[in-house]
């Protein structure tokens, strides 16, 4: 993490000089036959490096209120140190296929008639709920 917070740091440095430099340059040079900067892209980068330094920050009061080292931030870290805890997936549902196909059709009839999205509306109400209650009943119920 350590390694994040001086990247990001570096970044918000980089947009402000380069904000600073496009300033300068574009009022110097009259663009768009004004006398003055030109504010779309001096705004996005000042804006950009802002936010680098606003994400460099937290990465960093993480960082220090997290108290230990990371993995990542150790040499002598194997990979398999930093792997989480992702949950469990069920390896044999058919529900988010469904799912999926239910809310294709839910969007496919925003785009070209509503009258389809009453059809798809009930596609994707049973396939959530099948998604969810699937380990209640049957082969996997608990």
């Amino acid at each position: 993490m350590r390694a994040n917070v001086v990247l990001f740091w570096i970044l918000a440095g980089f947009f402000a000089f380069a904000a600073a430099l496009y300033g300068f340059w574009t009022a110097l040079g009259g663009v768009e036959q004004h006398n003055g900067p030109e504010w779309a892209g001096l705004t996005a980068m000042t804006l950009a490096g802002v936010l680098s330094a606003f994400i460099a920050f937290y990465l960093g009061r993480v960082h220090s209120a997290q108290g230990g080292t990371l993995p990542e931030d150790r040499l002598d870290a194997n990979i398999d140190d930093g792997d989480p805890e992702l949950g469990f997936f069920s390896p044999w549902s058919w529900w988010p296929i469904v799912l999926a196909a239910g809310a294709a059709l839910a969007f496919l009839g925003l785009a070209i008639g509503f009258w389809i999205s009453f059809i798809a509306v009930p596609i994707v109400l049973i396939a959530l709920v099948g998604w969810v209650y699937e380990y209640y009943r049957g082969n996997f119920a608990r």
